[in-house]
């Protein structure tokens, strides 16, 4: 597992590297998904992601971000407020040394370091969850970046199934509490591609995945791979891309699970 999912988040740096590579400056200054978010904002912020886990601390201002909803947005803001002096080529730069030392030393890590206790964005778990989930952010601020300059890419492949699997782990959350499917409902994510899976989950007094159903879903949701992630990511409003959504079954309960996708802090 540890070496799969290095390969996987060092290939994901890559993948944005090259991204980047290929950008003109004016593409820089795009906006972003992301409230008050450039794509150079966005890059700032995987820095700052991956200076914090090397045990540097940011840089505090005094601002107040209106956009913030808890402590670590506040932090993720200090360090993008901190970089927006530089230039493009700069937080490029900056980029390539703090993932090329990360690499290492996830590369020289243990199977048991990454099994070990460790605090997640997602609660206690073990430093490999951490990773996992820093994988998905990048992935997804990966897909930010494509969708602000209009550049689609890698929406498959180990990065892409890594982050729905990340994904996979809120449904229950997702349909039990914030959908409040009733108990004995169960519910089905048809995802037709680029990644294409079935994910079920069954309200057995408590909503959880299971790898198959008793019976019919009691509502189906098809949609794209694509379109999950950037509805469980909260970047498109679910109101303004329902209509790309097919229920099969109970349709009100479907739109509950639908508007209820958005679960990343």
């Amino acid at each position: 597992m540890k070496d799969t999912l290095v390969k996987a988040l060092v290939d994901e740096w890559t993948a944005i590297d090259g991204l980047l590579t290929a950008l003109p400056p004016a593409d820089w200054a795009k906006p972003t998904a992301l409230p008050g978010w450039s794509v150079q904002d966005v890059v700032s912020h995987i820095v700052g992601g991956e200076l914090g886990l090397a045990g540097q601390q940011p840089p505090v201002t005094k601002k107040s971000f209106a956009h913030v909803r808890n402590d670590i947005g506040t932090i993720n803001e200090y360090w993008v407020d901190w970089l927006r002096a530089e230039s493009p080529d700069e937080v490029h730069a900056r980029f390539r040394s703090a993932t090329t030392q990360r690499a290492q030393v996830l590369q020289d890590m243990t199977s048991e370091d990454f099994d070990a206790p460790s605090w997640t964005p997602a609660g206690q778990g073990t430093y490999g969850r951490f990773m996992r989930i820093r994988l998905f952010d990048c992935w997804m601020h990966e897909q930010d970046i494509r969708e602000a300059v209009g550049h689609q890419g890698n929406e498959s492949g180990p990065s892409a199934e890594i982050s729905l699997d990340e994904i996979t782990a809120a449904l229950g959350y997702i349909v039990g509490k914030r959908a409040a499917a009733p108990a004995g409902a169960s519910v089905t994510f048809h995802l037709t591609g680029p990644v294409e899976r079935a994910l079920h989950v069954l309200v057995d007094g408590r909503a959880k995945v299971v790898d198959s159903l008793p019976g019919p879903a009691t509502v189906t949701l098809v949609l794209t791979s694509s379109l999950f992630a950037r509805l469980c990511g909260g970047r498109t409003p679910v109101g303004e891309r329902v209509a790309e959504i097919h229920f099969d079954g109970d349709r009100e309960l479907g739109e509950r699970v639908a508007h209820a996708l958005p679960f990343t802090i």
